[in-house]
């Protein structure tokens, strides 16, 4: 991520914004909600190896003078789906882009709790917070003109 964010700061006009979102380095939970309530089935075991080297890209960035830290958040983030099917996709898509381990047992966990829940509009639930970083390019903006 070093290599991108020179890259940024290569191409960016003096004053340019880059926008850094992303999954906090957190374990994401995983529930079902029935009716306003939320039942915790339980947590995903992600690897946190890159999300660490994005971090500390971003850290180098600012230190190196390269940009300056405008605004850090962190946020909840809440992904709703309505069957195991699209939790399956979901998961499989994280856990290829992040190279985690397979996550096959807590599908079959919310099959047994979705099929104990019973009837009526369920849903699940993986939650976990978003990290924020804008950050922008250090340097004078010149007005057109002068």
């Amino acid at each position: 991520m070093v290599h991108a964010l020179r890259e940024a700061h290569r191409v960016l006009v003096p004053g340019g914004i880059v926008v850094d979102l992303r999954p906090a380095p957190v374990h994401r939970r995983v529930a079902i909600t029935r009716a306003g309530r939320e039942s915790r089935v339980g947590t995903m075991r992600e690897r946190f190896d890159e999300d660490h080297a994005a971090d500390r890209a971003v850290s180098h960035a600012v230190r190196e003078g390269w940009f300056a830290l405008e605004r850090r958040m962190r946020f909840g983030c809440r992904r709703v789906m309505d069957t195991v099917a699209e939790f399956r996709e979901w998961v499989a898509d994280f856990d290829t882009r992040r190279e985690n381990p397979g996550h096959e047992w807590l599908a079959r966990r919310l099959e047994r709790a979705l099929d104990a829940a019973g009837r009526g509009r369920r849903r699940i639930v993986a939650s976990g917070p978003l990290v924020l970083n804008v950050l922008r390019k250090r340097g004078v903006v010149r007005r057109a003109g002068r």
